[in-house]
């Protein structure tokens, strides 16, 4: 199994990055190959909107820190997206990677049934962390990610959010977490 791991945090030891680094512990420990991504460390731009992913090439040809991330994530088995939730929306890094997935939709993606360029039975793990302890608080953006990322061909998503963390907590002392991660690693270890 081949994982990508993209950290939109710009604390590389915070909330989400833990729970991310975590997972990825397991999944090595059963035999994955993972490879991590900070962005706040990469310099890139957003979608540019030029549509050359559309009529010139089938990938973005914008060339920054984020053209090895994307390629990665095209050959990967599972992808793992982790943001902290800033003033209720993911990270802005992790939006601008967000917007650069463009390029995986099919020039014909508004009608087209199968509008994603992503090849096989993709998995993503969709890890949220917040400060608020209220988990109806900002639910909405798992739905409203998972229902996009699903059309790029993300077709088994799952989900981890972990609320009413500061930037001092001890995710790991949570075992709800803890729990929720050793749930995935075994869906997607079952799954591989």
């Amino acid at each position: 199994m081949k994982v990508s791991a993209v950290l939109g945090s710009p604390r590389t030891s915070g909330n989400s990055a833990t729970i991310t680094k975590t997972l990825l512990g397991v999944l090595a420990s059963k035999g994955a190959q993972s490879k991590t991504f900070e962005l706040n460390n990469l310099v890139y731009r957003g979608c540019q909107g030029c549509m050359s992913c559309k009529i010139k090439t089938e990938k973005c040809i914008v060339h920054d820190g984020l053209t090895e991330v994307l390629e990665d994530i095209r050959t990967s088995d599972v992808t793992v997206i982790a943001s902290p939730v800033y003033v209720g929306e993911i990270s802005a890094q992790t939006k601008g990677l967000i917007d650069r997935f463009y390029s995986y939709y099919t020039p014909d993606f508004r009608t087209n049934p199968k509008p994603s360029r992503l090849a096989g039975a993709r998995k993503l793990v969709f890890i949220l962390s917040q400060g608020n302890p209220d988990e109806t608080f900002f639910g909405d953006i798992i739905s409203r990610y998972t229902r996009l990322l699903g059309r790029l061909g993300f077709e088994d998503i799952y989900p981890l959010r972990a609320c009413g963390l500061g930037p001092d907590s001890n995710v790991l002392n949570n075992q709800k977490i803890t729990d929720r991660i050793t749930e995935i690693a075994t869906r997607l270890w079952a799954a591989s």
